[in-house]
């Protein structure tokens, strides 16, 4: 028997107002992970911490948010993502006011390891809602619309932060942007959903069956390969443009402020255009060849961030941003199809947890690199490697981009794909 992949019953305003919250969540959710990058080197200059400490700070968010993706994505399925998410935007929102009030190491490890805790819960739980409220041939303007609010989150944070901080100094800007990152439980608190017929699925298929899917680490891998350019420059640059390319704060929020809003607008443009090929049933060429380009091109920004001049690093910088934006709309959309209402949230936790692991390792391993050489450039080199991984996990791993047809059973039953239309 198989699971349908169906939507929940809800109007075009309805669904698409519970997009437009859930893009509000993780546009808040980067903006306050991303304050501390942006503040590094006043953090560095008042608490002289060395370039080790400060990727261990950059690298701590991950230990607790990647561990804890799994069994975030069973307690959203088992006990309803609407109220996980609102547990954890309020928790990593109180971590991040708490910032402002850190004055050493060892509290600023304790509240970057509280933020990644709240934040665990984001991933999965917007995944959830998304399968279950959006038809699949909407899926990927949807995950575009919150691929735009994630990656607008760093722009507006590195701008807005880079000013609070010239005026108000940096612990200013944590108070703000946790006390602002609370005003939005209160809409959130109107959403009323429907009961889903696809939620009591998600009791029948085992995690042993998703655990048996080569596509499941396929994804992994590819948002491993995806996220570890990602979170390099999500931490380190701000941190890079300021300290090797001689950038004022100013200059750096401006620069990175821009580059991010790029990979923002290039996050719904994809999402539009891939749309227009799954309801073509083209949805495996759509995916996977966005995922071709942008991986094969990061190596060539990253090289070039690394090697070229000025003006060529700089536009290494917003062409890797634009890339990483088309992509966006297909990392989320891919397992949302593939699981379906049923798993959606515990394969994305999986995923999650397996692929944000590059966030620990790209903080410090970063952070041990400039120390030990006093530049970026094997950090950048690194990076571009990394990028050539994702085109086996996207594009080898997954065969056929294709809704799975889950056993009902708890037993050891086959899963077998079915065409996406």
């Amino acid at each position: 028997m198989r699971t349908p992949r169906t939507a929940v019953e809800l109007t075009p305003l309805a669904r698409w107002s519970i997009v437009a919250l859930l893009a509000a969540a993780l546009f808040i959710n980067y903006v306050d992970r991303g304050a501390i990058p942006t503040a590094a080197h006043l953090i560095q200059d008042e608490l002289s911490l060395s370039p080790k400490q400060l990727g261990v700070l950059f690298s701590a968010f991950f230990w607790t948010y990647s561990i804890l993706q799994i069994p975030l994505g069973w307690v959203a399925e088992r006990y309803g993502a609407q109220r996980v998410l609102a547990v954890g935007l309020a928790l990593w929102a109180s971590a991040t006011m708490l910032v402002g009030f850190a004055h050493s190491f060892i509290a600023l490890l304790l509240l970057r390891l509280l933020l990644g805790v709240g934040e665990s819960a984001s991933f999965p739980s917007a995944s959830k809602l998304l399968a279950v409220t959006v038809p699949v041939g909407s899926l990927a303007m949807a995950n575009g619309i919150v691929a735009f609010a994630y990656q607008l989150g760093p722009a507006v944070g590195a701008y807005c932060g880079g000013l609070i901080m010239v005026h108000y100094g940096w612990r200013a800007t944590f108070w703000i942007f946790g006390g602002v990152s609370l005003l939005w439980l209160l809409p959130w608190s109107r959403v009323r959903l429907p009961p889903a017929r696809a939620e009591t699925a998600s009791e029948q298929v085992s995690m042993r069956a998703i655990l048996r899917q080569p596509s499941l680490w396929g994804t992994a891998l590819g948002l491993f390969s995806s996220n570890y350019s990602f979170y390099f420059l999500l931490n380190w640059l701000p941190y890079y443009v300021v300290r090797e390319r001689g950038f004022s704060t100013e200059q750096m929020a401006t620069l990175t402020g821009s580059a991010y809003l790029a990979s923002a607008l290039a996050s719904i443009a994809a999402g539009w255009a891939i749309d227009r090929f799954v309801r073509n049933g083209r949805a495996n060429i759509a995916y996977k060849s966005v995922m071709v380009v942008a991986h094969t091109g990061t190596v060539a920004c990253m090289l070039s961030i690394a090697f070229a001049s000025q003006p060529w690093a700089i536009a290494g910088i917003f062409a890797y941003q634009i890339l990483t934006g088309a992509a966006a709309a297909g990392v989320f959309a891919i397992p949302q199809i593939l699981a379906g209402p049923a798993a959606s949230a515990r394969w994305v936790g999986i995923q999650n947890c397996c692929g944000n692991f590059a966030g620990v390792i790209a903080a410090a391993l970063t952070g041990w690199l400039v120390d030990e050489t006093g530049h970026f450039t094997a950090a950048f080199v690194t990076a571009a490697l990394v990028s050539i991984a994702g085109l086996v996990g996207w594009v080898g791993m997954v065969p056929r981009l294709a809704p799975l047809a889950w056993p009902t059973g708890h037993g050891p039953g086959e899963v077998n794909p079915r065409v996406c239309h």
